[in-house]
C-alpha cells in the first residue's frame, strides 16, 4: 500500500512539473513612487506594430485584445475619455519561435539494491541532448502613458507558450486579466 501511495504522489509530483511548463507567466514594472491614483481617465494609443503577423494582427485578436483589456481597465475604476484622458494605454504582441533540447530517457524506475535493500528505485540511466525541438512563446505587453509627464510610468507583460493561433486567441481575455492583476492600483 505504501508504494502505491509512493507511486502516486510521484505522478502527481511529475504532473504538476509538466504542466507548470504550460502557464501564463506575467512580468511588470513601474515608476517607483508614482501615484497611481492621481489617474481617474483613460484612452489608447495606437497599438505597436506587432511583431506576429500570423497571431495577433488580425481584426479578431485585436477586436478581442480591446474589449477584455477595456474590461479590466474599468473594473480598477479609470473611465474611458476620447479628449485628455490621464493616462493613455498602448499593447503590442509579439511571437517568438524558441528551441528546447530534447533529452534522452533518463532511464527513471526499475528494481534494484538500494541503501534500503530491494525494491523499486530510481534508475542510473544517462540522460544527453539528442535533438532540438520548435515552439512559439507569445507576449502580450500593455504599456501606460502618462500625458502630463509624457513618459510610460507602468508596463506589464503576459507570456504563454502557444501551440495553434485560435487558441492563443481565445486566451487574449485570460492574459489581459493577469497583467491587469499587476496595475499598481487595485479599485
Amino acid at each position: 500500500m505504501k508504494k502505491y501511495i509512493l507511486h502516486i504522489s510521484l505522478l502527481l509530483v511529475v504532473t504538476l512539473v509538466f504542466s507548470a511548463c504550460r502557464t501564463n507567466k506575467f512580468n511588470t514594472t513601474k515608476v517607483m513612487n508614482k501615484d497611481f491614483t492621481q489617474y481617474r481617465t483613460y484612452g489608447w494609443l495606437p497599438p505597436i506594430d506587432s511583431l506576429s503577423k500570423d497571431y495577433f494582427s488580425n481584426d479578431i485578436a485585436r477586436e478581442n485584445i480591446m474589449i477584455a483589456a477595456n474590461t479590466e481597465i474599468e473594473k480598477l475604476g479609470l473611465t474611458y475619455s476620447k479628449e485628455n484622458p490621464d493616462i493613455l494605454f498602448r499593447y503590442v504582441a509579439i511571437v517568438n519561435n524558441k528551441s528546447r533540447l530534447i533529452w534522452s530517457n533518463p532511464g527513471w524506475g526499475g528494481w534494484g539494491m538500494g541503501p534500503w535493500g530491494w525494491g523499486m528505485g530510481w534508475g542510473g540511466g544517462w540522460s544527453q541532448p539528442v535533438g532540438r525541438e520548435g515552439y512559439r512563446y507569445a507576449h502580450i505587453i500593455v504599456e501606460a502613458f502618462d500625458r502630463q509627464a509624457d513618459a510610460v510610468v507602468w508596463q506589464a507583460r503576459g507570456s504563454r507558450e502557444v501551440r495553434n493561433p485560435e487558441r492563443a486567441i481565445n486566451r487574449l481575455p485570460t492574459i489581459l486579466r493577469g497583467i491587469f492583476k499587476q496595475y499598481p492600483v487595485r479599485k
